[in-house]
């Protein structure tokens, strides 16, 4: 069975046939989804999949982008969500360099408040970072992020970042990006990362793998990043497929399946 680490379920383009996608998933093999809550309108309908479907969990937190837009209520409404059974981290948060759509110092400091509330809370964080990758390495050291660990985001630096935050209790979580024939740096740092530190995941409906790039993800798709997953390591699909759910299980501390 798969988990697929990063998905937006609830994302309108889900709109005209979410269960069908959801049913498509689990005959794919995936047992589990966690589906991320980024911002205000996207928590409520986060949470609201996670209470209807068993096989799905929520992440929740403030992406980057919408930085400018979080308040300290915004905060306190998120900690106080946290506290639902189906919550299992916190996130996406982070650094956005290349859509910019927040001043930079801004997502910065609701980075820190999110990365202390985690810690506060105990719970593993899920890490957006485009573009920064220095700044958002520096941040979670100077946070202590290490305390409560998580998983970078659909990884696209290089593996001295990767080293850096594996240092800090982190996973490194790889999407569709990794089938495409030019990646080449994802492929040098998946082929590198420990394996008890490998993580797969969508992020439908975006970053779709080949050989679907260019129309929308969904869950059951993340079969094709395991199975290159597989390729770059060695190992067969069974294997890659065994290893990368212990490791979601472990860092979202997920029951295991009945």
């Amino acid at each position: 069975m798969l988990i697929d680490t990063h998905a937006h379920l609830n994302a309108q383009e889900f709109d005209e046939d979410r269960e069908a996608v959801i049913t498509r998933a689990q005959e794919n093999g995936v047992s589990t989804i966690v589906n991320i809550g980024f911002n205000r309108e996207t928590i409520p309908t986060c949470l609201e999949l996670a209470e209807r479907y068993p096989s799905i969990y929520a992440v929740i937190g403030w992406h980057p982008q919408d930085a400018k837009d979080m308040t300290d209520a915004d905060l306190e409404w998120i900690a106080g969500l946290t506290k639902h059974p189906k919550v299992v981290g916190m996130g996406e948060m982070g650094l956005d360099y290349h859509w910019d759509t927040s001043p930079r110092d801004v997502q910065a400091e609701v980075f820190r408040k999110q990365i202390r509330l985690a810690r506060q809370l105990n719970l593993p964080i899920v890490i957006h970072n485009r573009d920064a990758h220095q700044d958002v390495i520096q941040i979670l050291r100077e946070e202590k992020a290490g305390e409560v660990g998580g998983i970078m985001h659909c990884f696209s630096g290089s593996w001295e970042t990767a080293q850096q935050a594996l240092e800090m209790n982190f996973y490194i979580s790889f999407g569709g990006p990794l089938t495409f024939k030019n990646a080449k740096k994802p492929k040098e740092v998946a082929a590198q990362v420990p394996l008890d530190r490998l993580l797969i995941e969508t992020d439908c409906p975006y970053l779709t793998p080949h050989p679907y790039r260019g129309k929308r993800n969904e869950s059951g798709y993340v079969r094709y990043v395991a199975e290159e997953m597989a390729k770059i390591r060695g190992l067969s699909y069974e294997e890659m497929a065994r290893i990368t759910t212990e490791n979601a299980r472990n860092v979202f501390r997920l029951p295991a399946p009945m």
